[in-house]
């Protein structure tokens, strides 16, 4: 009689129920058949399970005839290793060598050829998914349970191997379930090494970057080599806030599928720093592939993407960052499917005024010709750079101010102002839980109200400079940030004169 196993694929960071129909008829020559659209890692798993089944003492599927295994639904590919355990369960239940009601239960794992249960890609997506469809528990690899156990509300079972799993079915020895983690109870101390109060000068550089890390606002460094862009940079994840349990959960998926999760770091507990090299492809930042896999634009989710040397990008690489930039989330397109990941994240860029780097050095002379710097900073378009809130130049810091032994504010102070004022934004958008540079029209207009001043100054810088449409509202967005670092409820006219000094003069 045919036996079914229920296990789970993860599409992008979704997941779908996967049926594991196992059928074996006695008679015949053995032939052991996989359909239901299975790669190539999924089609080996006749041979791992094979090998586990009868290193486990059980009877091999070589001596029980013809064996069909169906991945139901059939026109979903199945890839990835995770089918084996659920396999050798279905066919330890149809040659009647096990028996057990496995109806509410979810199986996931990668089986060796002793039968050890290896660790998997993609656990906690899982997890939440099962528990989102109602299983009371699921069987996890070992090495996975620390990740699975965030989620409460579903029973975790470990597996060590699959004898182990077959006893505890039968009922002989049981396992015990997991204990439950709660994120709460980790402490998110900051994590880099940097510190701003190592960084000798920069002072407007540093007031741009807690104004980015309090709005969650873009920007670009402009500055002559070794002035210290990246540095300021490196340093910015020191004052972002922390990270809430939901953050922390999107976050994990989002490694876990990618399969950046290592044996020592189970959760994701800090915001993440991601810095691609400039001769990255577009795959490799936004992401895609046959199976398509999160980029570094998602692996920078709720944190910090970047790109130094920004002008040294291919600009077709570049324009892939306009929609992510606009709608916090990248969708792609492929002919058997789509699939949208999350890419909320701050973009700091860093770049030089020209390819010699010294065209704003007053200690240097530049060597490039008027036409060099002008194809060199057209590598970069409007429409990228319209979509970048504060740009701010960073001179040459001289040798006096490097000599010096005064320190500058410590990260954790400016950290407690950003957190202030994110605290004043979880208060505001309670409902839709956004910060101010993802605000609406609708939000816009509704908390971001400006005096008459206000608009007369932003009115006639917006004529001066140009400024387009989204450049004009992000201003708002921008002074409205500024006035939440100040304690203030209504934007006033100093903060809209603030926001201004950042726009590319």
């Amino acid at each position: 009689m045919p036996s079914k196993i229920i296990s789970a694929a993860t599409i992008g960071l979704a997941g779908a129920v996967v049926e594991i129909e196992v059928d074996v008829l006695s008679s015949g020559l053995h032939n052991f058949t996989l359909v239901g659209l299975p790669d190539t890692a999924v089609k080996e798993s006749r041979d791992r399970v094979s090998s586990a089944v009868k290193n486990c003492g059980f009877k091999p599927p070589h001596q029980c005839g013809r064996i069909t295994v169906n991945l139901a639904p059939a026109d979903l590919q199945k890839s990835s290793p995770i089918y084996d355990v659920p396999i050798a369960i279905g066919f330890l239940c149809a040659t009647g060598q096990l028996a057990c009601d496995t109806r509410k239960n979810m199986f996931v794992g990668e089986l060796a050829l002793d039968g050890t249960v290896r660790s998997i890609n993609g656990v906690l997506p899982i997890v939440l998914f099962a528990r989102e469809q109602g299983f009371t528990a699921i069987y996890v690899p070992e090495k996975n349970v620390q990740e699975a156990t965030v989620v409460d509300g579903i029973e975790v079972i470990p597996i060590q191997n699959l004898r182990q799993l077959v006893f505890h079915l039968n009922g002989q020895e049981k396992i015990s379930s997991a204990v439950n983690i709660e994120t709460d109870t980790y402490k998110n101390f900051i994590t880099s090494s940097h510190d701003f109060k190592y960084i000798k000068g920069h002072e407007h550089a540093k007031r741009a970057l807690e104004i980015a890390a309090a709005g969650g606002h873009n920007v670009i460094f402009h500055g002559p080599p070794g002035s210290g862009k990246t540095l300021l940079a490196k340093t910015f994840v020191t004052i972002l806030p922390r990270l809430s349990k939901k953050e922390i959960l999107d976050i994990t998926k989002i490694y876990s599928v990618a399969g950046l999760l290592s044996g020592e770091k189970q959760l994701i507990m800090d915001r993440q720093f991601r810095s691609p090299h400039h001769s990255s492809s577009a795959v490799s930042l936004i992401g895609g592939g046959t199976n398509p896999k999160p980029g570094e634009i998602t692996l920078a989710h709720r944190g910090v993407l970047f790109l130094d040397e920004f002008a040294e990008f291919p600009r077709a690489v570049l324009e892939n960052l306009r929609q992510p930039l606009e709608d916090g989330i990248v969708t792609i397109a492929r002919a058997k499917s789509s699939v949208t990941f999350p890419a909320n994240f701050i973009l700091v860029a860093a770049m030089n005024p020209c390819p010699c780097g010294f065209a704003t050095d007053p200690q240097k002379e530049c060597t490039c010709t008027p036409s060099q710097v002008i194809r060199y900073t057209q590598k970069i378009s409007g429409p990228i750079l319209d979509r970048i809130d504060m740009h701010v130049d960073v001179p040459r810091i001289s040798v006096n101010k490097l000599d010096g032994e005064d320190y500058s504010e410590e990260s954790v102070h400016i950290r407690a102002r950003v957190e202030r004022a994110r605290e004043m934004q979880r208060k505001r958008f309670a409902t839709t839980g956004a910060i101010n540079a993802e605000m609406d029209q609708q939000l816009l207009k509704k908390y971001c109200i400006l005096d008459a001043p206000s608009k007369k100054l932003l009115r006639d810088a917006a004529e001066r400079l140009d400024l387009s449409a989204r450049a004009y509202y992000r201003m708002i967005k921008l002074a409205r940030t500024i006035a939440d670092l100040d304690g203030d409820e209504q934007i006033a006219i100093k903060h809209i004169a603030e926001a201004l000094q950042y726009r590319p003069k």
